[in-house]
């Protein structure tokens, strides 16, 4: 009868324990950071995205000038996938496929925001056998049309090195590898092995300071510049592919 008193008790203290992290990861930590972000707006143009709480998160360090069918057609020439919606099915393969270290290709990125809102695109390239490490990037629409009349997209690409708590909010997350640059020179080489590239401009001191921490608390460094890519027009469906 103690036994069963203790492993009750033993239980319902556990349970309490994990009731109080999820509602301090989940809801009091975003609400405060909430509250401390309206204090630290970005001036002079958004440098970094933001998450759903208001946190600063991974640093912009991608601009591409061309048409949503030929940024799709260039990241797809170059290797990256898109990466599924967040759902209950897709949330529940990408938690499969990394405890049992099954290969997840397309596995969903968690939402960032810029202009108000989330990333209108996303793309990834896996590393090994599940989606505990992988590159990934988002993409913004920007309002203004470049000098062609082309849209004008940032991206913010990363690389996912491991997954653990968030430092900012305890929440379960990706952390990232510091060294934002290579993530960078990488997807602009994948691209030009593709022959999608057709100019780069470079912006310097885009990122000033050229360093920081994203939302999960990860420190990030970069030599701050932003490069400007235009890409080449997507390729025209054959007339055999449309019919």
């Amino acid at each position: 009868m103690n036994l069963r008193r203790s492993l009750s008790i033993t239980a319902a203290v556990i349970s309490g324990l994990v009731l109080v992290w999820l509602i301090a990861a989940y809801v009091v930590a975003p609400m405060c950071w909430k509250m401390f972000s309206r204090h630290h707006v970005v001036i002079n143009g958004p440098r970094v995205t933001a998450t759903g709480a208001g946190i600063h998160g991974d640093p912009l360090n991608l601009s591409f000038i061309g048409d949503e069918n030929d940024l799709v057609a260039a990241m797809l020439a170059a290797g990256w996938s898109p990466a599924d919606p967040i759902t209950l099915k897709s949330s529940l393969r990408i938690a499969e496929s990394t405890i049992f270290h099954r290969p997840y290709i397309d596995a969903p990125v968690s939402s960032l925001f810029l202009f108000g809102r989330k990333e209108d695109l996303a793309f990834e390239k896996p590393v090994g056998n599940d989606p505990r490490q992988r590159h990934h990037v988002r993409f913004w629409q920007a309002s203004e049309k470049s000098d062609s009349g082309k849209p004008y997209w940032l991206g913010a690409v990363t690389f996912d090195r491991s997954v653990g708590l968030s430092h900012t909010t305890g929440q379960i997350t990706h952390h990232i590898a510091p060294d934002v640059d290579v993530e960078r020179d990488a997807v602009i080489a994948d691209l030009q092995k593709a022959g999608r590239v057709s100019s780069i401009d470079w912006q310097d001191n885009f990122q000033d300071p050229p360093q920081g921490r994203n939302g999960g608390g990860d420190p990030w460094k970069t030599d701050g510049r932003m490069p400007v890519i235009t890409l080449n027009a997507a390729p025209s469906p054959s007339p055999s592919a449309a019919q």
